[in-house]
């Protein structure tokens, strides 16, 4: 990493740099691991270049079906180029599956089909422990207008459908996934935009056969390798080696 990057933000799992085009950012993909709300931490050797190679997979694969979303280019194994947006405070949350929270909630065993994907905000402020908030706050608040909280759910249900079946195509359930949107100008013309990453750190992925765990479940819930269960995920789509048992940092260039 160049020294005279200047920093704009830094998060768990990412760093943002000053873009080197007007109206960019260079957004560096770190092998940091956290869960329950930054409680436990671990630094996995791999996991940023693995997010990095995912999230330019399926943010790609976005684009090619119309989807807009920030990303511009991958730069090397941990940065890739993205537009500058105003980030919506939300964390936007699809499922398809109980799982994780939901669960909880309402007593239902993990793997329960749900009767149709649920799209559902959370409040992006980590001293809070992100919490949930319904529509009628994002709007009291002035979070989001009602139009864009319904251009988001348009957003989210189209990624949703078009994850769940680039995923099923390798055998793997999408349970649920979180994005975050951004807005972006044009002149006077607001739009809004999928941002931040789309990787297993914002997934939760089962296999289909046997169930196992190929996100960040394995590192909350001390189910193995993190590293491992990205990189089979990354193997799937033809993004390592397809004799790759652990990530090696040479094999994504």
């Amino acid at each position: 990493m160049a020294p005279r990057r200047k920093k704009i933000y830094e998060g768990k799992a990412k760093i943002l740099y000053e873009g080197t085009e007007p109206g960019t950012l260079v957004q560096y993909f770190k092998d940091d691991a956290t869960a329950f709300n930054a409680q436990k931490k671990a630094v996995i050797e791999g996991k940023g270049v693995l997010n990095n190679r995912l999230s330019e997979f399926f943010m790609q694969g976005l684009t090619n079906i119309g989807v807009p979303n920030h990303f511009i280019r991958r730069i090397n194994m941990r940065e890739q180029l993205i537009r500058q947006v105003e980030i919506i405070p939300l964390e936007v949350i699809v499922r398809n599956f109980a799982a994780g929270s939901l669960s909880k909630r309402l007593g239902l065993e993990e793997g329960t089909q749900l009767p149709r994907p649920i799209v559902e905000y959370s409040f992006k402020n980590d001293d809070l422990g992100d919490p949930m908030v319904s529509e009628e706050y994002v709007i009291a608040f002035g979070w989001a207008s009602q139009q864009d909280l319904d251009d988001i759910v348009s957003l989210a249900l189209r990624v949703n459908d078009f994850l769940s079946g680039v995923f099923f195509g390798v055998g793997i359930k999408l349970i649920d996934f979180k994005i975050e949107i951004g807005r972006i100008w044009d002149n006077d013309f607001m739009r809004l935009i999928v941002a931040d990453e789309i990787s297993p750190d914002s997934c939760r992925l089962w296999d289909l056969k046997t169930g196992q765990k190929l996100d960040k479940d394995v590192f909350r819930r001390d189910l193995g390798d993190l590293t491992d269960a990205y990189t089979e995920v990354a193997r799937r789509f033809g993004l390592m080696p397809a004799n790759t048992t652990s990530l090696k940092p040479t094999a994504i260039n």
